[in-house]
């Protein structure tokens, strides 16, 4: 098996420059406004150089994908490891609240790009629900949350809060039910 040789810092710099924008496209919505080679331009690269790290939009989209699940599973295992486990499960899981608030466009857009992409999407679940479920099994563990705690269905929770995105009270209503769900979550006197 090859591996890839490290980017120089130059091209380091231009391949995290083109994932910016794009993100902020889909943040802003406008990632399907735009053509593709227009990515270079707002980056401030060039096209070839947009075309060498992302030969499609779909390679683009998918790049930012696996920045945005790596972030999130990082947060966890930071979590995991600064706090007692129960409050590093309900900080992330509040937090997994404001991150989709924050990026309801960019969730939105790779939504809609990675339909034809099952086995990226399902690569970046499984990695997500690894995360959530190393924090409800160490919460588990240290007595932190109710012994019967499924991370399964936490996960569910942070999927049906996720896919609930459209609704006119999302906010209040996400962070109500994370209240009951953490509420739920508690050790049984």
């Amino acid at each position: 098996m090859t591996t890839a040789k490290p980017l120089r810092a130059d091209a380091q710099r231009k391949r995290a420059a083109l994932l910016a924008k794009a993100r902020e496209t889909f943040d802003a919505g406008t990632f399907f406004d735009l053509r593709f080679d227009d990515f270079a331009g707002l980056a401030g690269v060039g096209v070839g150089t947009l075309y060498r790290h992302f030969p499609t939009r779909e390679a683009l989209a998918e790049a930012v994908y696996h920045e945005e699940v790596d972030a999130l599973c990082g947060r966890a295992r930071e979590l995991g490891d600064a706090l007692p486990a129960a409050a590093a499960l309900a900080s992330f899981v509040r937090g997994y609240v404001d991150y989709l608030d924050a990026h309801s466009g960019l969730a939105r857009t790779l939504a809609t790009l990675m339909t034809t992409r099952s086995d990226t999407l399902a690569e970046g679940s499984q990695a997500l629900e690894r995360a959530v479920l190393d924090l409800v099994e160490a919460a588990v563990r240290d007595g932190g949350i109710r012994q019967d705690a499924d991370g399964g269905a936490v996960m569910m929770a942070l999927h049906g809060i996720g896919a609930a995105h459209d609704r006119p009270n999302w906010r209040s209503e996400a962070d109500g039910l994370v209240t009951l769900l953490l509420d739920g979550l508690s050790p049984q006197p």
